[in-house]
């Protein structure tokens, strides 16, 4: 098997089917809709919710706060993660102006590349043959692939303090939301270990 090989493995399924095949341990659903997209905890024995939509332990076991603040990444037992606001997180002055937006449905088309730096008002990619111009100056941090996009979708992120290495690390909001996930996978682990011991003492 691939993870016997210390690899991971990675299937595309927009349909959700392969979990019923799988039969996992753990679900994570971490796919950034800002909602549930009908995920539920009868999936596996463990599944967590991360950001807003999910409620615990109702819907899901687990719920990680996405939400930046000072419960970023807290792994919530009984409880819903806070409700997205819309707002990116501000960094170094910026928020709303960090993210690119389709202006209206149709397809990417890049101009820029992960990486490049770029000034306020450079063409960043195209929608159909509309450009969208960053709206501040910095490097591309993020960049949806050329596929199909609604009107008003986050298609990319500039990153404003121009260092090209944080397109390729771990972001402190992806380290904290990371820890909440394992937090959760242990004390699942955790309390499995404890209940087997309990059973051959």
């Amino acid at each position: 098997m691939t993870w016997d090989r210390r690899q991971i493995g990675i299937i595309i399924d927009p349909s959700w089917k392969i979990i019923a095949a799988l039969k996992p341990e753990v679900v994570v659903d971490a796919i950034m809709a800002k909602r549930n997209l009908e995920t539920a905890k009868y999936e596996a024995p463990l599944v967590i919710g991360v950001g807003p939509g999910f409620s615990a332990p109702h819907v899901v076991h687990v719920v990680v706060e996405s939400n930046r603040g000072h419960n970023l990444g807290r792994a919530i037992y009984d409880g819903i993660a806070e409700p997205h606001t819309g707002m990116p997180g501000l960094t170094t002055g910026f928020s709303r102006e960090r993210v690119l937006r389709s202006p209206h449905g149709g397809m990417v088309r890049h101009v820029k590349s992960i990486g490049d730096p770029v000034t306020a008002g450079d063409t960043v990619l195209y929608v159909d043959a509309t450009p969208v111009p960053a709206a501040i100056g910095g490097i591309v941090r993020g960049l949806i692939r050329e596929i199909q996009v609604g009107g008003g979708e986050k298609v990319g992120d500039i990153e404003p303090r121009g260092d090209v290495s944080y397109c390729r690390t771990i972001s402190d909001k992806a380290r904290a939301i990371a820890g909440g996930v394992l937090e959760a996978v242990m004390r699942h682990v955790n309390r499995r270990v404890d209940c087997s011991q309990g059973r051959n003492s």
